[in-house]
């Protein structure tokens, strides 16, 4: 059972994080156009999801976001609490 629990995460993640690249893309060429932009408060609840990794890597490949302060912060919390939240499930699996 943990097992099928182990697998349907893993999808889930990767889901997530595929969705997360995405969405911050077409977020940099809609700035690039002028057209209407995704909210940052999307971008950071599809981070806050499990997509950080995703989020950090458009981030550097599109050059996008990374001089906001208040979503660059935002962002490292958002990775912190995923941190420690793995931590906490690794700990009380083992």
């Amino acid at each position: 059972m943990t097992l099928i629990i182990a697998e349907i995460v893993i999808y889930y993640l990767i889901l997530i994080n595929l969705i997360t690249f995405l969405v911050f893309g077409f977020d940099k060429m809609r700035a690039e156009h002028g057209w209407r932009r995704t909210p940052e408060a999307e971008l950071l609840i599809l981070a806050g999801m499990g997509g950080t990794p995703a989020a950090y890597a458009a981030r550097a490949l599109f050059r996008h976001k990374t001089r906001k302060q208040p979503f660059s912060h935002q962002l490292h919390m958002a990775a912190a609490v995923q941190l420690c939240v793995g931590v906490f499930i690794a700990v009380l699996t083992y």
